[in-house]
């Protein structure tokens, strides 16, 4: 099954089952707000909603911490320099924890928050490393390669990624923090092609020193890839910025070098192997574009002997699979490579089988069932990941599952292979800026969040910011000098739908049949609300299938705002009376359904005081009456509404008392 484009007024189709991913945040950190509002809160909604559209067992949400590489290495060295005397185990474990119980204060219902280097989901994490080695180097995918990785000559070590600074050699990426082979916007390239790289331990510029592991052959899956980005651009509903992003890495080896340091094109041009040369008048630079990596790489050697300075072109390189920091998970020893362990990327990558076998583990179901929630054609892998990681889950691990399924140089018709469907999210700025952790502008933790505002406050506005198609910012005012501040904190703009308006109109209903001494609603639901709830439950489906988030924050503002003045208009009227009470308890019985998976607490709360089951999630049922939910029929009850009693509530200090 794929997600696929729907046509006008189609309704999607869900799998039958589901296995949600949440990309793995490091183990050297607490969370901040961007892991949880540019990427938790999104995939814990949509893994809510799954599990009342298609039952909650057919429905797996996982994620975990990334144990492993060298930027939770690089933490642990400094924390020791300054006294720290726990194990990396230790540190890594206290980290996992603290990640956990933030997820679950934002009420992120995680299946299993696993760990890749802790205890059972560790174990699962060795073995499906070592599973997905041998069957790739059986397939043919796995080549042993010699390539320069930095060597720091005052400290007398080997760099690892993140003890090695530099300029992005990209063309066109202005980033200043890039690392041995990656940088801060997930750019790829050779450690040879990093500029200016300077050693974070010394201060000095490191050496290149030839090194042997073991890559992955991504270079050679460019034909491949180029089919899979074409078949999903006509027949999926991908975010047309990811497949984008995709395509710019499907080129040929391309290499940029500016006019003036060009003396003569055409002497220059003798030199280079086989190429074609793009020599547009109006442009800086001339490019030239070869047949592979091994032409493109003599030709920056010459380039390198003539002192001219070039930027490459974005392309597939080798992916690297493993790298000799001792922290890391194993590699199974072959050749003469022994001792190795995995860069963290990868092994990050098949991260999630492995703790989806954990848990189907600790239901007392076989780990090995896995490969069913995973393959079978009635089943759905949803990733929800950010678009700096585009290149690593919609590239290298389409490329390396195909590589597990169908052997090389086997035909792969990329419309029977079932894989993962890839959801990435924008970035989610702090105050119009990019923050993180290793930036200049320090991120808010999730933590310090929720001192000011509600987890629902925090999860309706997250959703609401729009994030699969531009970056946008977050803006507390609570962050802001007073001088900043302009009229109301917009992080409260959609959590007053829930806890003004939408508490208030669950509040007159049920105090409203109280006061007339009646148990439950007895008119049939009016034509007009009917037509109007079935419109607006369409709608929302098509945009939880297409991951639109931001627009059900739309489609419930409307009719939770319709409703209210439905009951407004109309309540005075006595003759209208108990139909209006009818119309509005059948409406809130369907907004509750909708936000469910949104702000689960108070929709619960509802739930109870109706009375009423958790039959009530049924998306089978969702436009049926209230009274089919009654089993006892018009002898049931509601549970008696208290005075003052908030479904959705606010923090005290948001109250006017």
């Amino acid at each position: 099954m794929i997600s696929k484009r729907l046509e006008r007024n189609e309704r999607p189709i869900f799998p039958k089952k589901a296995v949600i991913t949440a990309g793995m945040p490091y183990g050297n950190k607490n969370l901040h707000f961007g892991h949880v509002g540019g990427m938790f809160i999104h995939a814990d909604i949509f893994a809510r909603f799954l599990r009342d559209r298609i039952g909650k067992e057919n429905v797996i949400f996982i994620s975990g911490t990334d144990c492993y590489g060298s930027p939770i290495l690089e933490s642990y060295r400094k924390l020791k320099e300054e006294g720290y005397e726990k194990t990396i185990e230790d540190y890594v474990e206290c980290n996992h924890l603290s990640q956990k119980k933030t997820l679950e204060d934002y009420n992120i219902s995680l299946n299993l928050f696993g760990a890749s280097a802790i205890g059972r989901t560790g174990e699962f994490h060795n073995e499906t490393s070592e599973e997905v080695f041998n069957t790739l180097f059986k397939n043919g995918y796995i080549k042993k390669m010699s390539a320069l990785q930095f060597y720091d000559e005052e400290k007398k070590v080997f760099l690892n990624g993140r003890q090695v600074i530099g300029k992005c050699p990209i063309a066109g990426c202005n980033s200043h923090r890039a690392y041995a082979e990656e940088c801060s916007l997930g750019h790829q390239y050779m450690a040879s092609e990093l500029i200016n790289p300077i050693s974070t331990l010394s201060g000095k510029k490191p050496v290149l020193k030839s090194v042997e592991n073991w890559y992955f052959t991504l270079e050679d899956s460019m034909d491949i890839m180029n089919d899979l980005n074409e078949f999903l651009k006509k027949n999926t509903n991908r975010r047309k910025y990811e497949l984008k992003a995709i395509e710019e890495f499907l080129k040929k080896p391309l290499i940029y070098i500016p006019r003036k340091y060009i003396d003569d094109l055409s002497e220059l041009e003798d030199k280079f192997p086989k190429h074609e040369t793009i020599d547009e008048e109006k442009k800086s630079f001339v490019a030239f574009i070869f047949e592979d990596l091994e032409d493109r790489d003599k030709a920056k050697e010459i380039l390198d002997s003539l002192s001219i300075n070039y930027t490459s072109g974005k392309t597939l390189v080798p992916f690297r699979l493993s790298g000799n920091i001792s922290w890391g998970v194993k590699v199974p020893d072959r050749d003469e490579l022994k001792d190795l362990t995995f860069w963290v990327w990868p092994e990050s990558l098949w991260a999630p089988i492995s703790f989806t076998k954990a848990y189907l583990e600790s239901i007392g179901e076989n780990p090995e069932s896995w490969n069913s929630w995973w393959n079978d054609e009635d089943s759905m892998v949803y990733q929800f990941i950010g678009e700096d990681n585009i290149y690593f889950y919609s590239i290298a691990e389409m490329a390396m599952f195909i590589g597990l399924k169908i052997p090389k140089g086997e035909v792969v018709d990329v419309s029977k292979v079932k894989l993962p469907h890839i959801i990435p999210n924008k970035h989610l700025l702090f105050m119009d800026k990019k923050a993180s952790s290793s930036s200049e502008v320090k991120p808010p933790m999730a933590d310090e969040l929720l001192e000011h505002y509600s987890k629902d406050q925090l999860r309706m506005h997250f959703m609401s910011l729009g994030l699969s198609s531009k970056s946008v910012g977050f803006k507390p005012q609570v962050y802001m000098q007073e001088e900043e501040k302009a009229g109301a904190d917009p992080v409260l703009k959609e959590g007053n739908l829930l806890t003004n308006v939408f508490n208030r109109l669950i509040r007159s209903c049920f105090y409203t049949l109280q006061s007339i001494n009646e148990n439950i609603p007895k008119e049939e639901v009016s034509k007009k609300i009917i037509e109007s709830t079935e419109k607006t439950v369409l709608e929302y489906e098509r945009h939880m299938y297409n991951h639109d988030f931001h627009r059900i924050s739309y489609v419930l503002d409307d009719y939770i705002r319709e409703i209210n003045k439905h009951w407004a208009n109309n309540i005075k009227n006595e003759e209208l009376k108990k139909q209006v009470i009818a119309d509005c308890f059948y409406a809130c019985k369907v907004i509750a359904i909708l936000v469910h998976p949104i702000a689960p607490e108070g929709c619960e709360k509802f739930k109870d005081y109706l009375n009423i089951d958790d039959e009530l999630w049924n998306w089978d049922k969702i436009l049926d009456p209230l009274n089919s939910y009654f089993e006892d029929g018009d002898n049931h009850k509601f549970k008696f509404l208290e005075p003052k009693v908030d479904f959705f509530e606010k923090m005290e200090h948001q109250y006017n008392r």
